[in-house]
């Protein structure tokens, strides 16, 4: 299923969800393309047979950050209502979130890419967040940044506006993976292949599991994800059909229940 849309495409086919940012020349994020974007999300949310979210841009760089002419008095409330909306949304997806980075990743760019589970990127990303050089601070960064690189990094990358190789951002745990230019489409494939070969329902349980246990102290954590191991994940038809599947030798057929 392709939509049509203005400053983004979206495509969704067998489980797996890519978004395209399409604004040139640098996919600066304004709250049209936002307003697309969110409403694009929003439909994914009651998507039982998605597996995954890509997000992939077109053009020399993977997203320059926020319009500045939208920082203005006059429609910065109506920014930062629709730019919250979409970590809001991506935080909802219960799917596996996958940014394909290249090029320039700066300001609400970097932002948009590290709510993603992961940060996929080729040799030559740059990433940063130099909205102190504008006199702004990145709301959402300041968040998240803490709980991928810790608190000193997050302080950095805030407070000097610097730009990082990706190289830098795998090494300060902000990129998951690091892979050459000539290399990258199909790596990226790879990831996506890797995830939509398996069941939708046990993806989410999955995810879950990660995610649930997180503000919980450890022997309360290991309860609850044992619970759902017992109580969710026991009693799904994808799971019996994962064990008849690898006994029978041959591939599982899910049917998502």
């Amino acid at each position: 299923m392709t939509s049509q849309l203005k400053h983004i495409r979206l495509e969704n086919t067998e489980g797996v969800a890519r978004i395209t940012l399409a604004r040139p020349k640098h996919n600066v994020l304004n709250i049209d393309l936002m307003n697309e974007f969110n409403g694009e999300l929003s439909k994914l949310l009651t998507d039982d047979q998605l597996k995954c979210l890509v997000l992939l841009a077109e053009g020399p760089s993977w997203c320059a950050g926020v319009e500045v002419a939208d920082h203005k008095p006059a429609l910065v409330e109506e920014m930062i209502t629709t730019f919250n909306r979409i970590f809001k949304l991506i935080e909802q997806l219960q799917v596996p979130t996958i940014a394909a980075v290249h090029g320039a990743c700066l300001g609400g760019g970097m932002e948009l890419a590290i709510a993603c589970d992961m940060v996929l990127a080729a040799e030559g990303a740059i990433f940063g967040q130099p909205e102190i050089k504008l006199g702004f601070l990145p709301p959402y960064a300041a968040i998240r940044l803490p709980r991928l690189v810790g608190v000193a990094r997050a302080i950095e990358i805030c407070t000097t506006g610097r730009r990082y190789t990706a190289a830098e951002g795998l090494q300060m745990g902000f990129v998951s993976h690091l892979y050459p230019a000539d290399e990258f489409s199909g790596q990226v494939e790879k990831m996506i292949q890797e995830i939509a070969q398996c069941s939708p329902l046990i993806i989410r349980l999955n995810k879950q599991a990660v995610k649930r246990h997180l503000k919980l102290v450890f022997e309360a954590a290991l309860e609850e994800v044992g619970e759902m191991f017992l109580k969710e994940l026991m009693r799904t038809e994808d799971t019996l059909e994962g064990i008849a599947s690898f006994e029978e030798k041959r591939r599982p057929v899910w049917k998502n229940r």
